[in-house]
């Protein structure tokens, strides 16, 4: 793995943005997934579905942003 594969993304928010808003889709809006963030908004997140899967995802690592680089580092580079 590639530092150029991780996303500058923070995983640790994108799994809070999807405990607690993952039927409105705020994860993917977070990582720059319009579509399918408004998509998410519109079908109440598949029903809880998908955005249970999306939460899954977010914790083992294999979550992806807008450019498809793995939401991967707990706190955003420069933080702390």
């Amino acid at each position: 793995m590639a530092p150029t594969d991780i996303s500058p993304k923070s995983r640790l928010v994108a799994l809070l943005l999807c405990f607690f808003l993952g039927v409105l889709g705020i994860h993917r809006f977070y990582v720059g997934k319009v579509g399918t963030g408004i998509l998410q908004l519109v079908t109440l997140g598949g029903i809880g579905i998908w955005a249970l899967i999306d939460f899954i995802m977010i914790a083992v690592g294999s979550f992806t942003d807008k450019q498809g680089l793995r939401v991967f580092q707990w706190m955003e580079p420069g933080s702390v």
